[in-house]
């Protein structure tokens, strides 16, 4: 099992269907990047459980009821009268989304330290990222989680850069290069690391994240694939260009749950089984999740594939 940490929430998307225009629809898509990268897990054949704040409000509620019905286990959810986080969701006419958050003071930030989970030998790995690596207390409690957690399960990181939640940029860098340290395994899109670090090659910060603690990094390059970079080398593979894109949203949530799925696959979720994984299998991973990728940018809103559509 897979313990995945940070924020559920709902993207809202714009519908502009109505002739009047002071009127203007609205479409709400359970969502959240660890929200997602659960219910991808589960889609995918791993078991996984998610551990964050989720509000009583009845939004709280319907993605409780989202993540039952997905059988992510709900075991290590934080429960408070704090609302549910709202983002905003626009689409260019590339369909690459735009986010606006409404967050401040909602369930998903609630999560202290005496929330901390124990962990037993069933959960293989820990999986962090999002907003809730910069925004407290949560911020706080999943850097002490990682710390602990980090010399006896695999750590996995997406920093999935959002400066609508938090625009403080430095404050960005330093958590995610502290969350970095505990890390086995991170995914970073190139717009992570063009924000995080302007005017720096991004294949040059992935690799400076390796060490004898992270074995693989992989970055995503939209329409353009996505590469890795680990002991063995760096290598990119090209976008599965086979179907036709409706939008990117859940894109690099699916590319995550995918890796993971395949090192599952591989027998490999293990920080002594992913160091000891070949060049020919880190492709086929790469492979397997750009393929993953391009099937839920077929599809409109974050609809992550299942085992079988791969």
């Amino acid at each position: 099992m897979y313990l995945v940490c940070g924020e559920a929430l709902f993207d809202v998307f714009s519908q502009e269907t109505s002739p009047r225009a002071g009127e203007l629809g609205f479409t709400a898509i359970a969502g959240g990047s660890p929200f997602n990268v659960a219910v991808g897990l589960q889609r995918l054949g791993v078991a996984s459980a998610l551990f964050g704040g989720l509000s009583s409000d009845y939004l709280g509620a319907r993605l409780r009821r989202v993540l039952e019905g997905e059988q992510v286990d709900c075991t290590w959810l934080v429960t408070s009268d704090a609302p549910t986080t709202l983002a905003m969701v626009g689409l260019d006419v590339s369909g690459s989304a735009q986010y606006q958050f409404r967050g401040e003071g909602c369930a998903d930030r609630q999560v202290r330290h005496e929330h901390l989970p124990l962990l037993d030998e069933q959960v293989r790995g820990v999986h962090v990222g999002s907003y809730t690596l910069v925004v407290t207390p949560v911020a706080d409690t999943l850097l002490a989680l990682v710390q602990r957690e980090s010399g006896q399960r695999l750590i996995s990181l997406d920093p999935n850069v959002r400066l609508n939640p938090q625009p403080d940029v430095q404050l960005w860098r330093r958590q995610v290069e502290a969350f970095a340290g505990h890390a086995h395994l991170i995914k970073a899109s190139e717009e992570d690391l063009a924000l995080l670090y302007p005017g720096r090659d991004p294949q040059d910060v992935a690799r400076g994240w390796l060490n004898a603690r992270c074995r693989l990094v992989f970055v995503t390059h939209g329409g353009e694939g996505a590469s890795v970079h680990c002991a063995h080398g760096s290598w990119a593979r090209p976008a599965d260009d086979s179907l036709a894109v409706k939008d990117t949203v859940g894109a690099g949530d699916t590319f995550q749950a995918a890796v993971l799925a395949y090192l599952v696959r591989l027998g490999a979720d293990s920080p002594e089984g992913l160091a000891g994984l070949g060049r020919e299998a880190i492709d086929e991973m790469l492979a397997f999740a750009i393929r993953a990728a391009a099937i839920t940018c077929s599809k409109t809103g974050p609809q992550l594939p299942f085992a079988h559509e791969l």
